[in-house]
């Protein structure tokens, strides 16, 4: 495993249930999240091929089925496009989960958000007004 992916991995292990929108072909990180015992579903716009220990549902973030995300301790995203911060925040504060994300490139975050630097990476943090501390989990 690349060590942006054993980082970012790393630091999503807190969380029991986690959605990741937008997945495209990269289920690497998604993969490794179930590997370590985490409830994973994947979304996408388009039909995406994820592991067998990764749930996919197509979904679009700018009309979401909000279904999708109920129960979820954490929604994240990677490469997320600026135009897409805001509805993934929604999503996740709709479902009282952390919401966490990297950019494309080096844009910034159109929303509130505390970075983490990361091995090759800069991870953004998003409260979405629920009691769980990001990172920690969250159990029923």
């Amino acid at each position: 495993m690349n060590p942006t992916i054993a980082a970012l991995a790393d630091r999503l292990a807190g969380f029991d249930a986690l959605v990741e929108v937008g997945v495209g072909r990269r289920t690497d990180l998604a993969r490794a999240l179930a590997d370590a015992g985490a409830r994973v579903t994947a979304t996408d716009v388009h039909p995406r091929a994820v592991p067998a220990n990764v749930s996919f549902e197509r979904d679009d973030l700018t009309d979401p089925d909000h279904r999708l995300y109920a129960g979820a301790d954490a929604v994240y995203a990677r490469n997320l496009p600026r135009e897409l911060h805001r509805p993934a925040r929604a999503v996740a504060r709709e479902a009282g989960a952390t919401f966490l994300f990297t950019t494309l490139g080096s844009e910034f975050p159109a929303v509130d958000a505390t970075p983490e630097t990361l091995p090759g990476e800069t991870l953004y943090a998003v409260t979405t007004d629920h009691p769980t501390p990001a990172g920690e989990r969250r159990r029923a």
